[in-house]
C-alpha cells in the first residue's frame, strides 16, 4: 500500500543509537510514534539503541489507515526487529496496546529475543467490534488519567481496519502457547480502551519462567504518557539490565 498523505508532524519513526542492547519500540492501533517517543527516550538515556518504527497506514490520515493491512503492520515491526539486529547483540521489544500484540507476534517468530515488554497489550477489545454498518467510527485516544495529556492519533478510525485488528489479535491469541521469552506485562487497573483481563491471560498463558504482571494503579489506557510512564521506565531498564524491582507477580 502506498500513502497518499503526509505524516504528521511528532508521528515520524524515531531513532537512537547507544550501546550493543536494542529495544523496538511499538505504538498502538490508530496511534503514532508520539505515544511512545518518552519510554524511547528514557532506554535512550539509559543507555540502549532505540528504535520506534511507524506502523503502515498510522500517523498520516485515516484513509491511509482503511487501505493497510494486518500483514503490513507485522512487516513494518519485522523490518525494525531486522535493522536493530544489524548493530545490536540483543534485543528487547516494548509495545503499548497493539503495539503489545506486534511485540508479541515477534517475541513468537524470533525466539531469541531477550525480553518483552507489555503495556496494556491488546488481544480482545469489545468497544472495537467491526460488525458495524458505518464506514468510521469516533477515535479512541487519549485514555489518559493524568491532565492536560493528548495523545497524538486519529479522530476517526476505518471500520475496515478494525477487521485487521482482529485478525492480529486472534493470530497472535494462538501463538501465545509457543512464547518462551521473558516478559514484563504492565496493565492498568482502570483502561477504558482493553480490559485488564487481557493482561491476566496473557500472563496465564505465556510459557515462560521469567514472567510478572505489573499492575498499574494511577494510569489508563496510554500508560506511557501518564502518571505510570516512571515507573514503567524503571522497572524496564531494570529487566534489561537484568536486575529485580518489582515484587509483584
Amino acid at each position: 500500500m502506498d500513502e497518499r498523505y503526509l505524516v504528521m508532524k511528532g508521528a515520524e519513526p524515531f531513532y537512537f543509537e547507544g550501546d550493543n542492547t536494542g529495544v523496538l519500540v511499538i505504538h498502538g492501533f490508530s496511534s503514532t510514534t508520539a505515544s511512545v517517543y518518552p519510554i524511547g527516550q528514557r532506554f535512550h538515556q539509559a543507555g540502549f539503541t532505540v528504535f520506534g518504527p511507524r506502523l503502515k497506514g498510522h500517523g498520516t490520515h485515516p484513509n491511509d489507515l482503511e487501505q493497510s493491512t494486518y500483514e503490513e503492520w507485522c512487516a513494518t515491526v519485522e523490518e525494525g526487529y531486522a535493522f536493530l539486529q544489524e548493530s545490536c547483540d540483543s534485543i528487547y521489544i516494548a509495545g503499548l496496546s497493539m503495539g503489545g500484540t506486534l511485540a508479541l507476534h515477534l517475541a513468537n517468530q524470533y525466539p531469541s529475543t531477550k525480553g518483552i515488554i507489555l503495556i496494556n497489550a491488546a488481544l480482545d477489545i469489545p468497544m472495537l467490534q467491526s460488525d458495524r454498518e458505518e464506514r468510521f467510527i469516533p477515535g479512541i485516544h487519549s485514555d489518559i488519567k493524568k491532565e492536560g495529556v493528548a495523545e497524538l492519533a486519529y479522530d476517526n478510525i476505518p471500520v475496515q481496519s478494525l477487521k485487521e485488528l482482529e485478525k492480529l489479535m486472534k493470530e497472535t491469541k494462538e501463538k501465545l502457547s509457543h512464547i518462551h521469552v521473558p516478559a514484563r506485562i504492565f496493565v492498568s487497573r482502570e483502561d477504558h480502551v482493553v480490559p485488564m483481563n487481557n493482561s491476566e491471560f496473557i500472563y496465564k498463558e505465556i510459557p515462560t519462567d521469567d514472567k510478572h504482571l505489573i499492575v498499574m494503579e494511577d494510569s489508563y489506557h496510554v500508560a506511557t504518557l501518564d502518571h505510570d510512564q516512571g515507573k514503567i521506565a524503571l522497572e524496564s531498564i531494570a529487566f534489561i539490565n537484568g536486575l529485580t524491582v518489582s515484587t509483584e507477580g
